[in-house]
């Protein structure tokens, strides 16, 4: 029997990866990677007031060059056995599309206007507008349409962040009809069927991101809506009431896209989820195991059976929700909003005089000066960490909070700052950089302590993502902090793979997605575990870590 394929496109923050898969072991037949060029450029963007917008095009274009990429020098046995294509993306990343589900950045007039972009996870401009659906959420007299999404709204998602445009662009109020998010409208556009009344939507999106929920009816009620502010009138009526797990196939590939990406015609195309629910699946989830994407920011995923944790509210997370990672289980999720990029702006602070003062030093020629900014680029977090990892483990005058990008997870709020206390003309570079590492585990802590405290299980934990395969030092903090062992994926690209096994399921290759782990998993390359001494003084810091989080939080903010 001819083996079957599958394609996972897995989008992410700076650019798109496609995956052929087999089926039958899990084996990558091709692979391929497109940064994006107008993101690239910080076009769209303006970090100041943490404004970050992606255009359509660099979508478009990575999913062309990807694919094509991927399947060049396939056989055409392959190719022609290619039976599906699952779609994982960023979000909540929602865009505003007329009534054919075109992105207005698509269209004569707003090919510029940052409005018109995909809205990136991590823009934050929507402050404001969550912290007016939280009000009203707790003061209307109605349902609390955030009791499923853990009690709070953050700016990170759909209506924060569809307010916040309509209140900032008059342009965009008149011209948009609906709001489509990035993982819906690429299935969409794979099929030709854009329409934002028809187009099936992903219930991972909507139940986390869009307080969607089946005891609502679908979303919020338009009574809600409008207590918010009266521009959300109507357009409840203008999105969707179903959503679709991704084991639903969103249609079949068109013509167009068949012919643009080389594939044959009937490769069912999959509903979208999101990165870190199917990278969940890749990096091979099971009930009350925690799944932690670890990358520029941290999703934290786990499933329990619905038996067993439907009925309870987890107070504190990112959202409970029927099917979202796996169909037929509650799929629960929280996060940090920063953990590589805590890292990455250290680095990045230090490296001022390099950018600043050695750019402009006349004396030095211009290819010297490339290269002393990009060899310093490129070494300081790894040389900060071999210099940090010969500290004392008795060090312990710094304490830093994680918070630089906001908190996610528990209780969402994106006002709160980071902050360093202890701070002495000792406290050198490597010193700081570790108390920020130990942040960083100290905000995992927090996600643990949260599930378990609100009667949610841990027995496992389980590392995808850059850091997790990259730095084993600071995965070794984790594990102390944590006090429990932490399996690193085997896969460098988890969240593909899971899109691929979405897929599969999909297509009706594998029943189920048990069976899909079992024959595509890749199993696990390592397993880090706690050192009992060095676990029992970070407890005694998390406690500090702790009290100096309460302090900002409720006495500086």
């Amino acid at each position: 029997m001819t083996d079957k394929y599958v394609i996972g496109l897995d989008y992410g923050t700076d650019s798109v990866r496609a995956v052929v898969v087999n089926t039958a072991n899990g084996e990558t037949a091709g692979t391929s990677v497109f940064e994006y060029p107008r993101w690239k450029q910080g076009l769209y963007c303006d970090p100041a007031s943490n404004r970050f917008r992606q255009h359509p095009l660099d979508y478009i274009e990575g999913m062309e060059t990807t694919v094509r990429e991927a399947l060049k020098g396939l056989p055409r046995e392959i190719i022609d056995n290619i039976a599906g294509i699952t779609v994982d993306t960023t979000g909540s990343t929602p865009v505003a599309v007329d009534r054919q589900g075109v992105p207005l950045s698509l269209k004569p007039g707003f090919e510029d206007d940052p409005d018109a972009m995909f809205v990136l996870w991590k823009d934050h401009t929507a402050i404001k507008e969550a912290a007016e659906i939280n009000e009203v959420s707790k003061t209307w007299g109605g349902t609390d349409f955030t009791m499923y999404s853990g009690g709070v709204y953050s700016s990170e998602w759909f209506w924060a962040k569809i307010l916040h445009v309509l209140r900032s662009s008059e342009k965009i109020r008149e011209n948009a009809f609906s709001w489509v998010e990035h993982c819906d409208w690429i299935p969409a556009l794979l099929t030709g069927n854009t329409d934002p009344l028809k187009l099936k939507r992903s219930r991972c999106a909507a139940g986390h991101k869009a307080m969607w929920h089946k005891d609502f009816n679908g979303l919020p009620s338009e009574e809600f809506l409008v207590r918010v502010d009266p521009l959300l009138s109507g357009l409840r009526d203008r999105l969707f009431t179903e959503t679709y797990t991704c084991d639903v196939s969103a249609g079949v590939i068109s013509e167009e896209w068949s012919r643009r990406l080389g594939l044959p015609s009937g490769v069912k195309i999959g509903a979208g989820a999101f990165d870190a629910h199917l990278g969940a699946i890749g990096g091979e989830i099971k009930p009350y195991h925690l799944v932690k994407v670890m990358g520029t920011s941290t999703c934290d995923m786990l499933v329990a059976h619905m038996s067993e944790a439907g009925d309870r509210l987890v107070a504190g997370i990112c959202g409970q929700v029927d099917g979202s990672i796996i169909p037929g289980m509650l799929g629960l999720e929280a996060g940090q909003s920063a953990f590589g990029d805590v890292y990455a702006w250290f680095g990045k602070l230090l490296l001022w005089p390099v950018e600043e003062i050695i750019s402009t030093m006349s004396w030095l020629d211009e290819n010297s000066r490339e290269r002393i900014r990009e060899e310093t680029s490129e070494r300081i977090i790894a040389e900060l960490t071999r210099e940090a990892e010969q500290l004392p483990d008795d060090e312990t005058a710094l304490v830093a909070l994680d918070w630089l990008n906001g908190r996610r997870t528990p209780f969402a709020s994106q006002e709160l700052k980071g902050a360093i206390a202890g701070l002495s003309l000792g406290s050198d570079a490597p010193r700081i950089f570790k108390s920020l590492v130990e942040a960083t585990a100290f905000g995992s802590k927090m996600i643990n302590d949260r599930f378990i405290e609100e009667g949610v299980r841990i027995d496992g934990v389980i590392a995808i993502g850059g850091v997790a395969r990259k730095n084993p030092w600071v995965m070794q903090i984790v594990t102390d902090v944590l006090n429990m062992p932490i399996s690193v994926a085997s896969s460098d690209q988890t969240c593909a793979l899971g899109s691929a096994m979405a897929a599969s399921v999909m297509a009706g290759i594998h029943p189920d997605f048990e069976s899909a782990r079992e024959a595509m998993g890749g199993g696990f390359e390592k397993e880090y575990r706690p050192d009992p001494a060095k676990a029992r003084k970070y407890d005694e810091l998390y406690l500090r870590y702790k009290k100096l989080g309460a302090f900002i939080e409720h006495e500086l903010t």
